[in-house]
């Protein structure tokens, strides 16, 4: 197992923005040039909740909806959309219990799937006269899924990045992925099971706020800058015990808690519009041991499959412009 999926090999995995001490990393020039370009932020409502909207490009052009993973956000996807904006009319949006988003009391891939169509037609997707393509990262790649199966009108197709389908895993299979792991000479994982109910830490300064932050699953960023400018947008002001000003995460920790087990990443029938999936070659959650070790269907043989070289599970941190250069390619020429 490379060293980059292994948190006890590589401090970096646990604590990468540690080394900065608040401090912004080092980013080259694209990465600012597409920063600049910045996103009218606006707020939907959707199924009884406000929804963070970022949108880019003209309306009247083809339509592209960006779908975030699990405890993301919107602006994971700043530094991506820009370079569609010549030519799309783009929407990235956080979903309810992430980013600026409301948080609810039960979440579920029908209500995610409602925040989608509401995100979609409120930004001027379907002006083009043709309904709007579908990316989703990770979490958000099954909810394309799910939306490709239950609502194909909606979209004239759907790209999945790095989506590893089953949901989060067991406790049981945690032990037998770490056994896997440390009979192949790694670590375990010590992966956060998703499910807890625990509050979201609060740290006393916004410096020490961005040292915690880290991946999930735990990876080394392929870049940092990346990292950083995901982290400080993954934070909120909020109240120390003592009433003193400090800052925490966005991000509902009770989320996957509060979804019916059943849907989570459970494919809800085969998909009809036309369906991509885009991974990463080191990619833990897409390869065949995590399969194995869960004992869950590869949807690989049903799905047209790009991949992304050097790039673990976040491959827009990782790669952002290989994944660029592979959405502007299959876009030019697909679907027909």
């Amino acid at each position: 197992m490379a060293d980059d999926l292994d948190p006890r090999s590589s401090p970096l995995a646990m604590s990468p923005l540690a080394p900065f001490a608040g401090a912004k990393p080092a980013s080259p020039a694209w990465f600012g040039e597409a920063l600049a370009r910045e996103p009218e932020r606006s707020v939907v409502s959707a199924a009884g909740a406000d929804i963070e909207l970022l949108t880019w490009g003209e309306r009247g052009k083809p339509g592209l909806l960006l779908v975030h993973g699990n405890s993301a956000h919107s602006d994971w996807w700043s530094f991506i959309a820009p370079f569609f904006a010549d030519d799309f009319r783009i929407a990235a949006f956080s979903l309810s219990g992430m980013g600026g988003s409301d948080w609810r009391d039960a979440y579920g891939f029908e209500i995610f799937a409602e925040e989608m169509d509401a995100c979609a037609r409120v930004a001027g997707l379907y002006d083009s006269g043709a309904p709007p393509i579908y990316i989703g990262h990770s979490f958000g790649g099954a909810l394309v899924y799910h939306a490709t199966a239950r609502y194909p009108d909606r979209m004239r197709a759907g790209v999945v990045i790095d989506t590893g389908f089953g949901g989060p895993p067991t406790a049981e299979e945690f032990a037998r992925i770490d056994a896997a792991r440390v009979a192949a000479g790694g670590a375990p994982s010590k992966w956060r099971d998703p499910r807890t109910t625990e509050p979201n830490r609060i740290y006393p300064t916004f410096a020490e706020a961005l040292s915690r932050f880290r991946l999930m699953p735990p990876q080394v960023p392929g870049n940092l800058f990346i990292a950083d400018h995901i982290a400080r947008h993954s934070l909120k002001a909020a109240a120390l015990p003592d009433g003193q000003d400090g800052w925490t995460w966005k991000f509902d920790p009770t989320l996957m808690a509060k979804i019916d087990p059943e849907q989570i990443f459970t494919p809800a029938g085969e998909p009809r519009p036309p369906l991509v999936h885009i991974v990463g070659d080191r990619s833990l959650l897409t390869s065949a041991e995590w399969m194995a070790a869960r004992g869950t269907p590869d949807l690989a043989p049903k799905l047209r499959r790009i991949v992304i070289p050097d790039s673990a599970h976040h491959v827009m941190i990782d790669q952002p412009l290989a994944l660029v250069a592979a959405l502007r390619a299959l876009l030019a020429v697909w679907p027909a």
